[in-house]
């Protein structure tokens, strides 16, 4: 895949994490992570309470230190004194001063960043309609989250990452929140890493995907890709167990209903036989992964850490 970075001297890679895990005690949270997440991508993380999600995004915000493995941002040691100035984080519960103003809370912004853009922040305010001199204990859970956002976006990020950046939100104002995130980092070139248990959000929203289940990486890449990759088969079928013709594929997860059987396969070749093949949507390959700790996990060429013994060009698959 060439050099890590571009003929300009920039990395074009946001994230690039090798081996990263972190352990509590006997538990660990996150294990044996390694996946690249190119520059100017729109990144969803996905999985289950529990998965590693908050995990992953507070090692990369330099709130957690990893166990073990490392991790970079746009080039440099996510540790690296010039890493902050480059990347912003927007936790769940918008962390904001209750009794600041809208327009303390921007000059507060403004003080704190040397790269700070008071246009972009005001902006994203002034669409929004918040009175600068609202208190944030006054604003709604919306308009919270649009300050929380222009307060991000004001530091110009290269990096920007949300947990659950509409959680808790109603329709309306979620809607309002993701067009804002959206049409935003599209204007600043903005790579974005964002956490949610909305697939909906994740389908919508994002090119690329993360996801995580019990600590480790099931699945990584290009959602396109991901996607082209797998096929859903059902047909007719008398026999106990799988088909043959199907086995010959990876099966993710498989389930026969009467005389009906359904699997979702990774496909190494057409599929032979009677069988129906459809493409499955975004939301039966990440149950289909998240249910099925088993199968390998599935790392596309473009989010593969490269390796000088590994320069395959199909997806990596990794042991579970």
């Amino acid at each position: 895949m060439g050099g890590t970075t571009s003929a300009d001297g920039v990395s074009r890679w946001a994230i690039e994490a090798r081996g990263l895990g972190k352990r509590y005690r006997r538990r660990w949270a996150l294990r044996d992570c390694s996946f690249r997440l190119p520059a100017g991508a729109v990144c969803g993380l996905v999985g289950s309470n529990g998965a590693g999600k908050s995990t992953l995004l507070s090692i990369a915000a330099r709130i957690t230190r990893p166990t073990t493995g490392s991790l970079r941002i746009l080039g440099m040691p996510v540790t690296g004194p010039a890493a902050p100035a480059r990347c912003a984080f927007v936790a769940q519960d918008k962390p904001l001063f209750p009794r600041f103003t809208v327009e303390e809370t921007l000059r507060l912004g403004r003080e704190l960043n040397p790269r700070w853009d008071q246009g972009i922040a005001e902006r994203i305010v002034r669409s929004g309609r918040l009175a600068p001199h609202t208190r944030v204990g006054a604003l709604s859970g919306g308009q919270r989250s649009r300050l929380a956002l222009a307060l991000a976006f004001g530091k110009r990020p290269e990096l920007l990452l949300l947990d659950e950046p509409v959680a808790a939100l109603d329709p309306l104002a979620a809607h309002d929140i993701a067009g804002l995130l959206m049409a935003e980092a599209a204007e600043q070139g903005t790579t974005v890493l964002m956490s949610s248990h909305q697939l909906s959000d994740v389908a919508t929203m994002c090119d690329h995907l993360l996801a995580v289940a019990d600590g480790r990486l099931r699945l990584a890449g290009e959602i396109d890709e991901l996607l082209g990759a797998h096929r859903l088969v059902t047909g007719a079928h008398l026999v106990d167990g799988v088909p043959q013709e199907i086995a010959r594929h990876t099966v993710v997860e498989s389930r026969a209903t009467g005389r009906q059987f359904t699997a979702l396969i990774r496909r190494h070749g057409p599929v032979e036989g009677d069988w129906r093949v459809t493409e499955p949507s975004l939301e039966e390959v990440l149950l289909g992964y998240l249910r099925s700790p088993g199968t390998p996990a599935l790392v596309t060429p473009g989010a593969r850490v490269e390796h000088p013994e590994d320069e395959q060009s199909e997806p990596q698959e990794e042991a579970a």
